[in-house]
């Protein structure tokens, strides 16, 4: 038997929803073998279940990166990153192991925060992450800072920050605004470089959306490691976040994650 390979590096969340915990979680309900490069340890307090983060250190990620990228990948994606110096390491990997196809979510706040954890990260997304991606999933947020446009609030404002975006390197964008824009629809929208197009769907009432958007990178990583086109792996990744999220359930007090296999559920 062989599986497709995938690996994801990014930060562990100990509450299990979002970050590498999503991803696993994910690549294993598309049949391929996910691996994890460690950036950082996220924690709650019990108390008001405020963030913390804790870096690993470079050497370790690149250990980490190394053993994996020896085995071989047919997909990668990178959520939180932590510092400059391992964006700059990621890059540096991609190159040096000749991956294509590569998937940027460019994490800058923990659910819950509404400010960027360290501005330095987002310059250097930009200057050494984008060039790789093949897909970046920036959500409103995100994209408004990526594309130095400030907030998005229109699918218009969503397309120039998508252009502003492909023109630092993304070979295609998908700006993810959900049930955030002032929409009737829960509303994403994909660029090519040459066309939009706007995905739709109902938008579902309720706030257990923790690692929606890690789940969304996910699925399209590992739609791509199974030999998917990139609109393929869009699309068919935003039905599958959205069946996550419509049976999203209560954690605790504080957040409530996203089903993670209840598309293959309501599949099969």
């Amino acid at each position: 038997m062989t599986m497709k390979k995938t690996l994801t590096l990014a930060g562990s969340d100990s509450s299990g929803g979002a970050g590498i915990a999503a991803d696993l979680k994910t690549f294993q309900e598309y049949d391929v073998y996910g691996m994890t490069a460690l950036t950082s340890i996220v924690t709650m307090n019990p108390e008001g279940w405020s963030h913390h983060v804790t870096p690993i250190d470079v050497e370790v990620v690149e250990k980490q990166l190394d053993t994996i990228l020896s085995v071989g990948v047919d997909a990668m994606k990178s959520g939180m990153l932590g510092s400059v110096d391992i964006i700059k390491l990621g890059a540096q990997k991609i190159d040096e192991y000749s991956i294509d196809n590569y998937v940027l979510d460019p994490v800058m706040v923990c659910k819950g925060e509404d400010e960027v954890l360290q501005p330095e990260n987002t310059d250097a997304m930009r200057e050494y992450l984008l060039p790789k991606s093949l897909v970046t999933t920036p959500n409103l947020f995100e994209a408004g800072q990526l594309a130095e446009n400030g907030p998005l609030k229109t699918i218009e404002d969503m397309k120039e920050a998508a252009v502003k975006i492909h023109a630092l390197g993304a070979k295609n964008v998908v700006i993810k605004g959900g049930k955030a824009l002032d929409h009737e629809k829960a509303i994403d929208l994909f660029y090519d470089g040459v066309d939009f197009e706007v995905l739709e769907s109902d938008k579902i009432d309720t706030t257990y959306t923790h690692g929606a958007g890690c789940t969304f990178a996910a699925a399209i990583t590992a739609n791509l490691a199974n030999g998917k086109t990139v609109k393929e792996s869009v699309f068919a990744a935003k039905d599958f976040v959205a069946e996550a999220i419509k049976n999203g359930w209560k954690l605790n007090e504080y957040v409530g994650p996203v089903m993670h296999g209840a598309y293959n559920k309501v599949k099969y």
